[in-house]
This record gives structure tokens, C-alpha cells and sequence, in this order.
């Protein structure tokens, strides 16, 4: 453990994590000759307390130390055999050595010396499993026909690795037994050399498996992808002649069908395909780092591979491109639609103001219309009730003109009145304002 500070200046809480992730899941020293099974078991994340457990009951068995509770990998000799165990992201591996002479490769195996009822309890689905045998140095070195015997195929595929230190030999068979075989033959293998060279070839072998998992993938939503871009085109090319909002209604369901099926798509996908990628990555760098020779007559590893790998990850990598722009051309169309909606609306938007404009001057036709009618009214009225005044005081012995007195009042009733109402109009308006 490290003090709490270095030089008077504190560790990031991290620190020490990331400075051992480097020597954290070291290679296994081996000698040849030495038996392995490997095994990758792909698991969801929440089963990793159950691999502890599993692992801590098998160490019980062998009174061997059982892992941290934390830990996500170990590596323990139970006696008969030695077990190493790696957590992954979506996966684990489990990979069991056994060093001790054999005449036959492959005739008894690692692991049948694993119990039975243990195995069958290991969380998660098996993915992966193979045999490898190291042969030492002093074996007799068999012929190419001779070692064909011990896979099921007659093909087999081999070179020369690490320089010529050692020379591997597989079909990427599974066999009856359910598991593939690699057969390595040490020619000058260091101990540390000899661990690194068995988990290359096992992480080859799993990490196709993982990395083909996207392939069925590719496979099934290829047609259904042809189908959506049709559905597209057709949609895109009417577009331009719609002319009706229920048209365009109609339209806007269909490209939100279109929209949500892909997000379907894109939702079961795009993990896998990530993954895929990733993986194909490390086939590559796992490939690489075996620095295959050729052996006169025999396809190398790295050919069988690209050969049958390679345009299966072509296909998921065209499938997962296909989705991406399929997605950017439904937003286009989307888009276009909405600017073609937007238009339409300004047009009735447009029109709807022209109507209110025509409707709002005949409105103030009226208006005015009726402040005359109020004008002629009023003064009606009031000429009327003027007409009464001098007929009475005419009556009261007043020496009144009633006739001429009404033709006076007239003008002088008419305009009162007129000035009356506009003044009325303009005290409505200023309260109007000021209420808003």
C-alpha cells in the first residue's frame, strides 16, 4: 500500500489502480509438455458473484485460497491441474492446464480432470471451448499427414510463430467432443513465451466466435433495411407534390413509421456491431503478435481467417453504415417535409391575414356607417325635443317662431352631436390603451 502522498502531494484515488492494470492478467509459465482447456462462457455482468462463488467452491475443494470479493480474474494451482479465470465485459474465460506427458494430444484432455458437477453449474452459455496441447522439443516431429490424424479434417492450417520458436497446427473445427484443437509444437519456447503463445491462440479462437455474433445480425436486417430504403424513396418523391394537409398528415405517419422501425433496428443493433468491430480488432492484433511464418504447403492461420472472417465483418460493417445513413436521410426528409409544411402554412397564414384585413375594413366601414346612423339619430332626437321646447313656451304666450326656430336649431343640434360622439370615440380608444 502506498502512503496517502508522494513528495507532500496526494495520490488521485486511482493512481495505484491504473498503475497495476498494466501487470494485471499476466501470462502463465509453462513448460512443455502441457495439456489446456479453455473455455468462454458468455454472461451478463450481474452473474459475476456467481463465478466467485463457483470458483471459491472448486478452491474449497482443492484447500486452495479462493479469490477477493472484488476480484475479476485469478489464477490458483489446485494440485492435478492449474486454473486461470478472467472476467470480460459480456463474457468469461476459464482455462484449466495440466503438465504431464502424452503420447496422444488430445486423447485425454485438461479437462476431464475438472469435476463433472462443477462444470455443469458455471453460470451463462458456452461460446468457445478448446483443446491445446504443447508438445516439448524431444517429441518426434510428425509429418503433416501425421498430423492431420488428429482433427477431423483432412485440411488443416498451420505455420510457424514467434520467430520459428514454435510451429501451431488447427482446423477451426468443432469436434465430436465439442471442442476445437490447437496442436503446438515447441521448438524453442521460453516458459513465460509458452503462456503467451496458448492464450494468442484461445483468444483467437473466442474472439471470432464473438465477433460472429453480429453476423446473424447483418444477415436478417439486411432485407428488412432494402425494404425501409424503398419506403423512403417512394415517400421522398411525393413530397413534392402534395398539396392538401391530409396529404401531408399522412405523410408525417408514414415517415415516423419508418423513423421508428429503424430506431428499432439501430436499438438491437448497434452494440453488436460495435462489439464486433472491437473484437475484430484484437483478431488482428492477436494475429499479428504470433508473427506467423509460412510452412511450404500450408495456409496460415491469418489466411483461413481473413478468408471466411473477413467478409462476414465486411457485411456487419456495410449493414451498420446502411443504418446510420438511412437514419440521416429519414431526418432529411424529415426536415423537408416540415419546410414544405412550413410553406404551406405561411400561405394560409397569408391568406387568413388578407381575410382578416378585408374583414377589419368592412368592420370599420360599418363602424363609421353607424356613427352616422348615431349622428342622425341623436340629432333627431334632440330636434325633436327642441321642436316640443318652443311649441311650449309659444304656448306660454312666448312670442316664439317655432318654424324658424327649428330650422335654426338644426345645424347647431347636428353639429353638437357630431363633435359629442367623436369625443366619446376618442375617450373609448385611450382607455383601450391604457387597459392594455
Amino acid at each position: 500500500m502506498l502512503p496517502d502522498a508522494t513528495v507532500g502531494i496526494p495520490h488521485h484515488p486511482l493512481r495505484t489502480q491504473l498503475a497495476n492494470e498494466v501487470h494485471a492478467r499476466p501470462y502463465e509459465l509453462l513448460t512443455a509438455p502441457v495439456q489446456a482447456s479453455h473455455l468462454a462462457i458468455l454472461s451478463d455482468e450481474s452473474l459475476l458473484s456467481s463465478e466467485r462463488t463457483m470458483i471459491s467452491a472448486l478452491c474449497e475443494r482443492f484447500d486452495v485460497a479462493p479469490p477477493t470479493a472484488s476480484a475479476r480474474h485469478y489464477s490458483a494451482d489446485m494440485g492435478i491441474f492449474r486454473l486461470k479465470w478472467e472476467r470480460h465485459t459480456e463474457f468469461s474465460t476459464y482455462t484449466f492446464f495440466h503438465a504431464a506427458p502424452f503420447k496422444q494430444p488430445f486423447q485425454s484432455t485438461a479437462i476431464e480432470l475438472i469435476p463433472k458437477e462443477w462444470l455443469k453449474d458455471l453460470p451463462g452459455e458456452l461460446l468457445a471451448a478448446i483443446h491445446v496441447a504443447l508438445i516439448p522439443r524431444d517429441y518426434p516431429k510428425s509429418e503433416i499427414e501425421e498430423l492431420a490424424t488428429h482433427f477431423a479434417s483432412n485440411t488443416v492450417t498451420g505455420s510457424q510463430v514467434a520467430g520459428g520458436a514454435a510451429e501451431v497446427w488447427t482446423d477451426f473445427h468443432i469436434h465430436a467432443d465439442g471442442f476445437s484443437r490447437f496442436l503446438v509444437q515447441d521448438n524453442t519456447l521460453r516458459s513465460r513465451q509458452a503462456g503467451r503463445l496458448i492464450q494468442r491462440l484461445c483468444e483467437v479462437e473466442q474472439y471470432r466466435i464473438l465477433a460472429l455474433l453480429a453476423f446473424p445480425l447483418a444477415q436478417r436486417y439486411g432485407q428488412t433495411l432494402t425494404r425501409l430504403d424503398q419506403a423512403l424513396n417512394n415517400l421522398t418523391g411525393k413530397i413534392v407534390d402534395i398539396d392538401n394537409l391530409q396529404d401531408e398528415h399522412q405523410a408525417l405517419e408514414a415517415l415516423t413509421g419508418l423513423a421508428a422501425e429503424l430506431e428499432q433496428i439501430s436499438s438491437s443493433t448497434s452494440y453488436r456491431f460495435s462489439a464486433a468491430a472491437a473484437y475484430y480488432d484484437i483478431i488482428h492484433q492477436r494475429l499479428d503478435d504470433l508473427r506467423e511464418e509460412r510452412i511450404q504447403g500450408v495456409q496460415m492461420l491469418h489466411e483461413f481467417m481473413e478468408r471466411r472472417l473477413a467478409p462476414a465483418m465486411h457485411t456487419c460493417q456495410s449493414v451498420n453504415q446502411r443504418i446510420q445513413t438511412l437514419a440521416k436521410r429519414i431526418t432529411r426528409a424529415s426536415n423537408l417535409l416540415r419546410t414544405h409544411v412550413d410553406v404551406s402554412m405561411e400561405g394560409q397564414t397569408k391568406d387568413l391575414l388578407k381575410s382578416m384585413d378585408r374583414r377589419a375594413h368592412l368592420q370599420l366601414r360599418m363602424q363609421e356607417t353607424v356613427e352616422g346612423l348615431s349622428v342622425v339619430v341623436l340629432s333627431y332626437y334632440l330636434l325633436g325635443l327642441t321642436v316640443y321646447g318652443l311649441k311650449a313656451l309659444k304656448s306660454a304666450g312666448v312670442g316664439v317662431n317655432v318654424e324658424l326656430g327649428t330650422g335654426i336649431a338644426i345645424p347647431i343640434i347636428i353639429t353638437v352631436v357630431f363633435f359629442a360622439v367623436r369625443r366619446l370615440k376618442r375617450l373609448a380608444g385611450h382607455g383601450k390603451e391604457e387597459a392594455s
